[in-house]
């Protein structure tokens, strides 16, 4: 191992919500599903022991055995089968269609025959959004959201590389409540950019700038139709959690005020902790910022409708781009 190989090494902390292995290297759970297996095996091959021959059984038996050990071992995108079936079943029994009813979806009259399901209530876990920035969840706790970029990694040193990774350790071990790191990519559409150029290339004061417009969205144009364009962006959500156990201790008769009080008090520290974050981001050279109302609201109606991605903004035909002034 060379110096530079010894400079990369880095400690990951256990996975402290990994479930315990009790026996073998397995879980509870798997024990539980190849036990329930293995004893159905056992009392279908008793029940049929005297009645069929031996390859008949196992052709039988096997399937079920076979399943039940892909359904304790196997995994599908980090989640275990069983899991994974289970959550399948519950989508596929649940409403898909869902409308924005706080007071419920009413049952339709008597004299309405109705063919297929009701739509369900859309229950949007962020109840409102602050004057700072700040969101009300739906289960009485608070979010705050900061938007960060990104660094060149692979451009730095072997030295530069350790220093990054040591610093983005020490945050993550600093970090007292959970945190969600959402990276996410959509398809770009330039049509909207395209078109704007076209339109506005023959107002431009001067032939050349009217062909560079015009010169600029037929590369765009082919930049789009050559190749999947994606915008990527990475939201930090800070919660506080420590909150809403304590809200839930309180005496009924002052509950509403006291869940005023600590949600207040919520969005003090989630607030103080985005801005630790903000600045320990930018010791590893990220630039990020905590989302205000708007911003916090336009991320909350783009993750609504994803498809939809936004360009960030240009300037308009009349803005000023640059200016640079003169020598005195």
């Amino acid at each position: 191992m060379t110096r530079d190989d010894e400079a990369l090494t880095a400690k990951i902390p256990a996975d402290i919500e990994q479930p315990d292995k009790i026996m073998y290297g397995l879980t509870a759970r798997q024990v539980a599903i190849l036990s329930a297996t293995g004893l159905l095996a056992s009392w279908g091959y008793m029940a049929m022991a005297d009645r069929l021959p031996f390859t008949v059984i196992a052709a039988v038996l096997l399937p079920v055995i076979g399943g039940g050990a892909v359904l304790a071992l196997a995994r599908h995108d980090g989640m275990g089968l069983d899991r994974f079936a289970l959550a399948a079943l519950v989508h596929l029994h649940s409403s898909k269609a869902r409308v924005e009813a706080p007071e419920g979806v009413h049952a339709p009259p008597a004299w309405c025959r109705v063919r297929g399901r009701l739509p369900a209530p859309l229950r949007l876990p962020v109840r409102a959004v602050r004057e700072d920035g700040i969101m009300e969840l739906a289960d009485g706790g608070t979010a705050a959201v900061v938007r960060a970029g990104t660094v060149a990694f692979g451009l730095r040193t072997a030295d530069e590389q350790a220093a990054l990774v040591a610093a983005f350790g020490r945050w993550l071990n600093s970090l007292e409540t959970p945190v969600q790191i959402l990276v996410r990519a959509r398809p770009v559409d330039l049509s909207a950019m395209v078109a704007q150029l076209i339109d506005t290339a023959p107002r431009l004061p001067h032939p050349a700038l009217e062909q560079a417009a015009r010169d600029h969205a037929a590369y765009l144009a082919d930049l789009e139709a050559s190749r999947e364009l994606l915008t990527r962006e990475v939201l930090i959500v800070l919660r506080d959690t420590a909150r809403e156990q304590q809200s839930a201790a309180a005496f009924p008769w002052t509950k509403g005020k006291a869940r005023r009080v600590l949600r207040d008090a919520g969005a003090v520290v989630v607030a103080r902790r985005a801005e630790e974050a903000v600045r320990s981001l930018a010791v590893l050279g990220v630039t990020a910022e905590v989302l205000d109302t708007t911003a916090c609201t336009a991320v909350l109606a783009e993750s609504l409708s994803p498809a939809d991605a936004r360009l960030p903004e240009v300037a308009g035909p009349g803005e000023l781009i640059s200016a640079q002034e003169g020598p005195r």
